[in-house]
């Protein structure tokens, strides 16, 4: 997220905050009203507490003044602050409170600490940060972009698949299960290709997440050693240093020998959850240990064939999928914002030029 910010903060950072923003300092909560209530109590690092009392309204961002300067907190509902942080409010017919909160995560505030010992920040210093105000139509875009973004943990997706299924190797959760040869057989296309067709090698696969970077075709007369494979496979690397290269191609074409072809039944086992299964950690490491050979080490195909995979019900299958599909349509929003925001920044330099 950050990167979007920073190509906006690359306009041209004329106006102070004292033109566009209130800053409350905050203050020791009061005694008699630290019985717990509905209002969060925050410092520096977000909420330790509730109380009944609030200083500060919503939709307003929290900045540490001292200890935890860095680490800008956006508060949707009303709240008090202590004396570590403070509370800033936006002039809303010049900022949209989301975008500054989103400005603030980009923005290096130890640069203007200029204590030893415990970071601080002064609300004096604060009122001279300058920067850039894009008109109010360019901010609503660039927070519904972010917001969408923000909807997907990208770090955190395979710890998702282990939340909701255990550890598919070992099988945790107590999962039905069957052996891959009988629900996910090695099995190519039987559409015959020819012309121009896409030849797909490892080299053209990103690691971890199954994304082609890009695509080559070649008639088919000159394709070596590949074998077909189309949209209901799931193309898996048995090479030991690529074993996270797992692929659901989305046209027919054909790809090196070192990526097997399964074809998921699609009653017991979805493809896009077979393809999670495989590229995660558990069964990685787990085919890492028994790749033999020793110039390129592989997994043995009969030990592929027979692990023992296992098959939630297809709805919880399906549940997974639905999430998966959703960081995939925001690394796709991703993409467009830097496109988006890369043309706004165009326009600006080209009027100050």
């Amino acid at each position: 997220m950050s990167q979007f910010i920073e190509m906006f903060g690359g306009l041209c950072q004329d106006t102070p905050w004292s033109d566009v923003v209130t800053i409350t300092n905050g203050k020791a909560y009061p005694e008699e009203y630290q019985e717990e209530g509905a209002y969060p109590i925050c410092g520096s690092g977000g909420i330790m507490c509730y109380g009944e009392k609030k200083l500060c309204n919503g939709n307003t961002t929290i900045l540490g003044r001292k200890g935890n300067i860095n680490n800008p907190i956006f508060m949707e509902s009303g709240y008090w602050i202590v004396d570590t942080a403070f509370s800033i409010d936006v002039d809303k017919a010049k900022l949209h409170p989301k975008f500054f909160y989103y400005w603030c995560c980009q923005y290096d505030f130890t640069k203007l600490n200029k204590q030893g010992v415990l970071p601080s920040l002064t609300r004096k210093d604060l009122e001279k940060v300058k920067m850039a105000i894009p008109q109010m139509r360019d901010q609503l875009k660039f927070v519904s972009i972010a917001e969408q973004a923000d909807k997907s943990k990208f770090g955190d997706f395979k710890s998702q698949f282990i939340e909701m299924f255990g550890n598919p190797v070992t099988n945790t959760k107590g999962w039905k299960t069957a052996k891959i040869k009988d629900v996910a057989p090695e099995m190519p296309s039987k559409e015959q290709l020819s012309g121009k067709i896409w030849l797909l090698n490892l080299d053209m696969i990103e690691s971890n997440t199954g994304r082609i970077i890009e695509k080559v075709y070649e008639d088919v007369e000159n394709a070596l050693s590949v074998q077909s494979f189309d949209e209901g496979n799931v193309l898996f690397s048995k090479l030991r240093p690529y074993l996270n290269k797992v692929v659901i191609p989305d046209e027919p074409g054909m790809a090196t020998t070192e990526l097997v072809p399964l074809r998921p039944e699609p009653s017991k086992l979805h493809k896009v959850f077979l393809s999670h299964l495989l590229r995660g950690n558990q069964f990685v490491n787990y085919a890492n240990d028994i790749a033999g050979g020793t110039k390129m080490p592989r997994m043995p195909l009969t030990e592929l064939r027979n692990f023992d995979c296992i098959l939630p019900p297809m709805d919880k299958q399906l549940e997974f999928v639905f999430i998966a599909e959703q960081v995939d349509k925001s690394k796709s929003v991703i993409q467009k914002a830097l496109v988006y925001l890369n043309d706004i920044q165009s326009d600006e330099l080209g009027k100050i030029a």
